[in-house]
């Protein structure tokens, strides 16, 4: 017979990085609150001692952590640190939800195709900060987000997943990144949720998921 607690150890532990409020660190501990979700979150940790998003966790019960890498002298004497508080805790997926910090080679490949990060933008469009005022600036008719595996280069790797909107001839920047944000907090859940599942297969740079079905119909803009 099998007991709640056999069905919790199931679940593949999952720790979750960020450094300001971590809005999308609560789509995913709002997933993972799903006893059938196949990921439980074992621990938020931040770099950042007023991350808002510590006390957020905290206030959920959920374990947190902080490790400053202020208080270190180099990144990859942080990233050390980084991985003992991770592997201590037991994870075995780690979640990007606005980490700004880019983590060493050395790190990234402690942790092969077991790192995940989402990014406001269409990768491999708009890389780095800023991408919804680069995006406008450009002039592009389509933005959105994307989850990918993390490689040592920044906003690259295997993409998991993306989605799209259109942009408004009205926008702002703030006004794009709303929209954006939404999906954000869609397709991360779904992201994590594949490759907890052991769905994701990497085949250099590319990251095919089984079993999935290609949407139907496309997105364009303008219309009419």
């Amino acid at each position: 017979m099998t007991t709640p607690d056999d069905a919790e150890k199931k679940r593949t532990p999952v720790a979750i990085l960020i450094s300001g409020r971590g809005s999308n660190m609560m789509a995913l501990v709002e997933a993972c609150a799903d006893p059938a979700f196949p990921a439980r979150v074992v621990l938020v940790l931040s770099n950042e001692p007023d991350a808002a998003g510590l006390t957020w966790a905290a206030d959920r019960g959920l374990p947190t952590a902080l490790v400053n890498h202020r208080h270190y002298p180099n990144r990859e004497a942080f990233d050390a640190a980084l991985d003992a508080r991770l592997r201590e805790v037991g994870a075995r997926i780690v979640c990007l939800a606005g980490f700004m910090r880019l983590l060493t080679p050395g790190f990234v490949a402690r942790w092969p195709d077991r790192l995940l990060n989402i990014h406001p933008s269409l990768l491999p469009a708009f890389k780095g900060l800023h991408s919804h005022e680069r995006a406008l600036d450009a002039g592009v008719r389509l933005h959105g987000c994307t989850v990918h595996l993390v490689s040592p280069e920044m906003d690259s790797g295997p993409i998991v997943a993306q989605a799209a909107v259109p942009v408004r001839a009205d926008d702002t920047p703030e006004s794009l990144a709303a929209r954006v944000l939404e999906q954000e907090h869609r397709i991360y859940p779904l992201a994590l949720r594949l490759l907890a599942e052991g769905r994701l297969h990497v085949s250099g740079a590319a990251c095919q998921v089984r079993g999935a079905k290609s949407p139907d119909g496309a997105l364009s803009n303008p219309v009419g």
